[in-house]
């Protein structure tokens, strides 16, 4: 199905799209959209909604009885659109397990390389849980002079270390049990640079549609449950969405592009797009899945 706007697309019917698991890519340019499109499909997601503004080309999938796609036309840069694209796909999808991302984003969660998004979520709920944290991973080109908007996937570089947490509180100061703000990568390197807000690396970014839960502005949902890294009895699985958004927007930007002539630092470590490298890194966790 494709949709004119979002006001066409809150007004299908819930249920409409049939079985999950689902993925919203938000295309806010045209940078790596095929190949983002790409990694989903290949994990296995069987429905995929692309927000994309009205001029930019989506090029229709060939014939694939695994995946559907479907795209929305919304200023894909607009305050909120995000969360107002989002919370109307779970209120479409009830019961269904979700996934968003921007271009140039790249879900990875342990042994994705042999097993698909389904039959992870699958596992997850048999350990009773709704949701998966998931750490957005900054990548870089290596070098700059050649990949002027930082993007190379050939050559994509990532921090090796530099990641820390911070304990989060509620509106009373009382600390949050089992929730922590997580930073890190670019974002900590050249904070001068990015909004204080937009500094946290944690996102829950998979999870569990149902009436009434909501994704809020800073990457969280509405169930403080949902917003945990783990479960109160063990450790739970963990993924992470490997990112060249931030770079390219540091590149682009006209506040840091001059500023910024090379993202390697003593750190930095070439991207395997490899689930292993990253378990190894410690940047994401199977829990007790094996």
């Amino acid at each position: 199905m494709n949709f004119d706007n979002l006001d066409q697309f809150s007004a299908v019917a819930s249920g409409s799209f049939g079985k999950g698991p689902a993925a919203m890519l938000i295309a806010e340019d045209n940078v790596e959209v095929a190949s983002s499109i790409g990694h989903l499909r290949s994990l296995g997601f069987r429905q995929l909604f692309v927000l994309a503004a009205p001029d930019l080309e989506v090029a229709p999938l060939a014939d694939d009885i695994k995946l559907q796609q479907h795209v929305i036309r919304a200023p894909t840069r607009a305050p909120g659109i995000t969360q107002t694209a989002m919370n109307t796909l779970i209120d479409k999808m009830p019961g269904e397990w979700l996934h968003y991302c921007y271009n140039g984003e790249y879900l990875f969660y342990p042994f994705c390389e042999d097993r698909s998004v389904g039959e992870m979520v699958n596992w997850v709920m048999e350990e009773r849980r709704s949701a998966i944290m998931t750490y957005v991973i900054d990548l870089y080109a290596a070098d700059l002079r050649t990949h002027s908007n930082a993007v190379s996937l050939d050559g994509a570089m990532l921090d090796a270390s530099g990641y820390y947490a911070e304990g989060r509180s509620d509106s009373n100061g009382h600390a949050k049990d089992r929730q922590l703000n997580f930073y890190g990568g670019l974002r900590w390197r050249f904070e001068e640079h990015v909004a204080k807000p937009k500094r946290k690396i944690d996102r829950i970014a998979l999870f569990q549609a149902r009436p009434g839960l909501r994704l809020n502005e800073d990457h969280t949902l509405s169930d403080e449950e949902m917003n945990t890294f783990a479960c109160p009895w063990h450790n739970s699985l963990t993924a992470t969405l490997c990112s060249f958004r931030v770079a390219k927007a540091l590149r682009t930007n006209p506040g840091s592009r001059h500023d910024i002539h090379d993202f390697r630092w003593h750190n930095s470590t070439q991207f395997h797009w490899s689930s292993l490298q990253l378990m190894e890194l410690g940047l994401m966790e199977p829990g007790q899945w094996f």
